[in-house]
């Protein structure tokens, strides 16, 4: 592969899973707003690009059909850079702070089904953000310089109060002469696993490593925070990306870790293996030898960026290819693990400049994903089946784009 073509292709994939997750975070948890109506309301976070200008909060009770518009409508969010996570039928906006702590904002609705604000505090600006039994899960993790002890804090999602917090020496974790960087955090049975990426952090190539095609969890109890083990692997690189989940846990109780295998070093491409899906057995830490589904030759050669859990092993994933396929732009596709086929999704636009597959959710019977869909022409929420792969295009959001979709109960 040439120099440029791994160039855009690692410029595309950081650009576009700079927000891309798993919708497990986004599902209802138990209703604390009040009495439950039984109704749902959903709620779609859009950004004018403006600068200085947050995202707006919008709600609708039917995202399948209409248009929306953040002109003179929703809750305008303080501060931009926001990041989102639903859990005890609470919905929390993150701001992020560049390094600074920044205020952890919390809405519910009320029983006419009004979006609210019910808490607002300060807290650490993290890079990991995740829901673990009934409080959210965050950690600040060091990339550069002295700093190498990753803080995680535990906050009641019921609440929205910060309840315990532990520490993680980053570079003893790596072992390796460079840190350990958490892309993300799972909950698998009453554990907490962390995919980690190695990187050198000596700020000049922080996010680059001689370690590329390596693989890493780190296994912590719940909720003390202890770290058990390491499970390692060679087969493929490290599991998500910055900002990026790529871990999730299956009904069955089997987690699947989801590998681009876009390491650099001073900004090359230099992972040799092939963008995979690896499995760990429920009740089990290290990875099933038996299994692995090789992606990138199922989809002709396109890595994955970010994959969103659907059900039944049916998984989202947004792709991309090298500058010599589809020009690096981004493509939507379904993989199911369990019988690891691949297919593209149909009846989508042509060019996607953002799908929200960190933040978005899945439908009531589970069977399709619905996420926003942003590009040059417009911005429309759109549902995908897990089974055919077919998109189903829906409401379309007007004066900004879509940077989640989430629903909450009242």
């Amino acid at each position: 592969m040439k120099k440029n073509s791994t160039l855009a292709l690692f410029s595309a994939l950081i650009a576009f899973t700079a927000f891309s997750c798993s919708s497990d975070d986004n599902k209802p948890g138990d209703n604390t707003g009040g009495v439950d109506t039984g109704k749902t309301k959903y709620i779609i976070t859009a950004t004018t690009g403006a600068s200085g200008v947050a995202d707006y909060l919008l709600t609708a009770d039917d995202i399948s059909t209409g248009t929306i518009s953040t002109n003179g409508n929703g809750v305008e969010q303080d501060g931009t850079y926001r990041y989102y996570i639903t859990a005890q039928n609470n919905f929390f906006s993150l701001l992020y702070g560049q390094g600074n702590p920044g205020a952890v904002t919390t809405y519910n609705l009320n029983a006419e089904g009004k979006l609210v604000k019910k808490s607002n505090f300060q807290a650490e600006t993290v890079h990991v953000f995740a829901a673990v039994n009934k409080d959210i899960l965050t950690v600040k993790v060091p990339r550069s310089g002295d700093a190498s002890i990753a803080m995680m804090f535990k906050i009641d999602a019921e609440k929205s109060l910060i309840t315990g917090q532990a520490q993680q020496d980053t570079k003893k974790l790596a072992g390796n002469g460079e840190r350990a960087f958490f892309t993300w955090a799972t909950q698998v049975g009453d554990k907490v696993f962390m995919p980690y990426m190695s990187i050198k952090g000596d700020g000049v190539d922080n996010f680059g490593t001689v370690n590329p095609d390596s693989t890493w969890v780190a296994v912590y109890n719940y909720p003390e925070l202890k770290l058990e083990k390491v499970i390692k692997d060679n087969r493929t690189s490290y599991l998500g990306a910055y900002f990026t989940n790529g871990l999730i846990q299956d009904e069955n109780g089997d987690a699947y870790g989801f590998s681009g295998a876009i390491a650099t070093s001073n900004n090359v491409l230099v992972s040799k293996k092939h963008s995979a899906v690896v499995k760990i057995k429920k009740g089990t830490t290290e990875f099933d030898q038996s299994y692995f589904f090789d992606v990138e030759e199922k989809s002709g050669g396109y890595k994955i960026s970010s994959s969103s859990y659907i059900s039944n092993g049916k998984v989202l994933l947004v792709m991309f290819g090298n500058a010599g396929k589809n020009n690096g732009a981004a493509k939507l596709a379904v993989a199911d693990v369990y019988n690891q086929t691949f297919k593209w999704v149909t009846n989508v636009p042509e060019t996607i400049t953002f799908a929200t597959t960190r933040y978005n959710i899945t439908t009531e019977d589970g069977n399709s994903s619905v996420i926003g869909i942003n590009t040059p022409d417009g911005n429309w929420i759109y549902s995908i089946n897990g089974s055919t792969g077919v998109a189903v295009r829906g409401m379309k959001v007007e004066g900004g784009q879509i940077t989640a979709i989430a629903k909450l109960k009242y």
